[in-house]
């Protein structure tokens, strides 16, 4: 490939983030075709070979992506790194892990629709990492499509500093070019298939409109620059160049509160106007601050600029199970240089490691290279302890990086192999995925030694189970999808385990007294040492903050994980000769049960947010559906071409299958999707079906 050596300010790495069948991988695939790297556009559904970032088998089936791919591609001198992230909530872990390492992103909306539910999701993503994007309305040319009333949906739901850059010339199929509000021409094409646009003069019956979305543009773009601004106050928009205009609202999009539209057909050449806007408008890796972290030897904090000539630190985002060479991690390096041969040290878990081989990813092909400086992405052969959310530095200089926080997974299913041989390859199958993916969990139940798979949906597990039969070979009989409930309390309770025993010998002695109180939600189990004098000896604290947390993890009322609980340690008694770890363990453990039944324990489940599109004439159906399933309806809305959106919020118990029953409730016209909202308090008799259901 040419262009090895593009200089850092050329580089962008971005994502392209949409909600569902928005049109992110048809855009990806626009983009590889106009740069040259592909000679025809993949397509994703349908006949043909599908998209190139679509590779997994199960991506070409289903027509979604799954998992996000990475591509490199070059355009005006600039080395683009590409990561199609995919859609569908159920994978919104690798949108997040996504964004973590890329310095700007490219919004995708489906023109027909506008703003999705998902759309909402990953705009707050990009929000929570400050990464600037641009925004790209798809489909504009088929029916239904409408720019404006798309970018109306923008303002409305998402942020009213979205102005366009790009003005479409026609409507719905007559679409045949844009106005480029920043030079003021017209660039056309007779063909979506087109090998270049033409450039020329802005039809007249669009002068006026052009004209007026440019002053919008020139007024926001001097808000960057006092020196502009004064001057557009006294001379007027004629005193700005274009350099001086690209220069000032390029800086505005790097603030991350401002944002560029444009719009098209993906698959066409109008990609190409999306790709200069790419280039022009989304940061370098030298326009992000430099990256912080902390020192794990003294604990101060340290930060690495992206330069070739600071010490190497990079972070695993992305592991990823390659038929041909094993076990691959995408690696984003902020400063220094990777070499192959070389050595790291994973602050995470405090190893040294060797880079065997280091890979340019095209998809799934590979190019190998010798190195990866300070703001590109590659991925890593030969790490055996490294995994998402690690570390990777110079031995003499360690840096840890803030991780990539990952949700529990709300939706279980049980899993058992079907013969012998396939009890081996599931355990060899289930760690490998595991590995993959932060938001996949495998454990096996204590009571029945089942093996438990947990994951973010339906969906999610689905795949994983098709993976593991596919590329493992793995037979497996599969459970019902269960809910992932939990346990936590209300109240509060002071109380006293002991356990003594004497049976000959030397005994066993262990006395505590602990307070258990209601964490705030969220926080999880918090443990406070309040003894005074050595009523508890040091050495026995430990042990029973144990047994506590064990206890919490088995679960007290129902057999689930006890959450969101603060025990305190107040007071307690030992035995010079008696006492011993174990013995205040499980003194430890006996408090924890009492006091847990005690402190009001209460049930809690899984809510998911949940939007249903559908006509109108279902809207009472789908209205008294959700009300039946426990749903509290959140808000109604219209939508472009008499649609209309329900957002509710509904226990996650009540909503398994609830994609086909949709359909059939609306004859294949209304579509749903659903996120975690967050965990809440069962209703008392649903609670009390549930405990009796576990104690049998």
């Amino acid at each position: 490939m040419a262009q090895k050596d593009v200089p850092l300010k050329d580089y962008r790495n971005i994502g392209i983030i949409a909600h569902i069948d928005a049109g992110k991988t048809t855009t990806t695939e626009g983009i590889l075709y106009r740069t040259g790297l592909t000679h025809k556009i993949g397509v994703v559904r349908g006949e043909g070979d599908g998209a190139t970032t679509d590779w997994m088998a199960q991506e070409k089936e289903r027509g979604i992506t799954i998992t996000s791919a990475a591509v490199t591609c070059f355009w005006k001198g600039h080395k683009i790194n590409i990561i199609d992230t995919p859609g569908h909530i159920d994978f919104t872990v690798e949108v997040e892990r996504s964004l973590r390492v890329l310095d700007g992103a490219v919004t995708v909306f489906d023109g027909k629709m506008g703003v999705e539910a998902q759309s909402e999701t990953v705009w707050r993503q990009a929000n929570k990492y400050g990464v600037p994007r641009i925004c790209f309305i798809n489909k504009i040319n088929q029916t239904g499509g409408d720019f404006y009333k798309s970018l109306e949906t923008i303002h409305n739901r998402l942020s009213r500093h979205a102005l366009p850059v790009h003005l479409p010339i026609g409507f719905e199929k007559d679409i045949n070019g844009v106005v480029d509000l920043v030079d003021m021409k017209a660039y056309t094409y007779s063909d979506y298939t087109d090998k270049e646009l033409v450039q020329g003069e802005i039809p007249a019956d669009m002068l006026e409109k052009a004209t007026h979305a440019r002053s919008l543009l020139v007024e926001a773009a001097v808000e960057a620059d006092d020196e502009l601004f004064e001057r557009f106050l006294e001379k007027g928009e004629e005193s700005i160049s274009i350099d001086e205009l690209k220069a000032a609202l390029r800086k505005r999009v790097l603030g991350g509160d401002f944002f560029l539209v444009s719009g098209g057909d993906g698959r066409g050449v109008i990609v190409e106007k999306l790709l200069d806007i790419m280039a022009d408008y989304l940061p370098s890796p030298l326009d992000v601050d430099a990256i912080w972290g902390v020192n794990p030897k003294t604990g101060d904090e340290v930060s690495r600029k992206p330069a070739v000539a600071e010490p190497m630190a990079g972070l695993a985002f992305k592991i990823a199970t390659d038929p041909f060479v094993g076990k691959l991690i995408f690696v984003r390096v902020y400063s220094g240089t990777l070499k192959a041969g070389s050595y790291v040290l994973n602050t995470t878990t405090g190893e040294k490691e060797r880079v065997g081989r280091i890979v340019r990813m095209h998809a799934d092909k590979r190019e190998e290279i010798d190195e990866i400086h300070a703001g590109d992405i590659a991925a890593v052969v030969g790490l055996k302890s490294t995994f998402t959310g690690h570390t990777l530095c110079e031995v003499a200089k360690p840096i840890a990086l803030e991780s990539i926080t990952f949700p529990d997974p709300p939706v279980a299913i049980a899993v058992e192999p079907k013969t012998k041989a396939d009890q081996e390859k599931m355990g060899i199958a289930l760690g490998r995925l595991a590995e993959e993916d932060p938001t996949f969990r495998v454990h096996t139940d204590e009571e029945t030694g089942q093996t438990i798979m947990s994951g973010m949906g339906e969906l999610h597990l689905d795949i994983l189970i098709d993976r593991m039969k596919r590329e493992f070979n793995v037979e497996a009989n599969i459970g019902e999808p269960q809910v992932a409930f939990r346990e936590s309390i209300k109240g509060t309770a002071k109380v006293q385990g002991k356990h003594a025993k004497q049976s000959g010998g030397r005994g066993q002695y262990g006395d505590v007294w602990i307070e258990f109180e209601p964490n705030e939600p969220g926080k999880g189990f918090e443990f406070t040492d309040l003894i005074k004098g050595g009523v508890v000896p040091q050495e026995y604290r430990k042990p029973v903050e144990q047994g506590i947390k064990e206890t919490l993890d088995g679960g007290v009322i129902a057999g689930y994980p006890v959450v969101d609980v603060k025990a305190t340690l107040y007071d307690g008694s030992y035995h010079d000769v008696d006492s011993s770890e174990l013995a205040f363990k499980l003194a430890g453990a006996l408090a924890t049960r009492e006091g847990i039944k005690q402190a009001k324990p209460i049930l809690l489940e899984p809510v998911m947010k949940v939007e249903v599109t559908t006509p109108e004439e279902f809207m009472g159906d789908v209205i008294g559906d959700l009300n039946s399933r426990r749903g509290r309806i959140e808000a109604m809305e219209d939508l472009q071409g008499g649609a209309k959106l329900v957002r509710a919020i509904v226990p996650l118990a009540s909503m398994f299958g609830y994609t086909g029953d949709i359909r059939s409730m609306s004859q294949g016209r209304a579509a749903s999707t659903m996120e975690l909202a967050q965990y809440e308090e069962v209703p008392p008799n649903v609670a009390q079906e549930i405990i009796e259901k576990r104690s049998k």
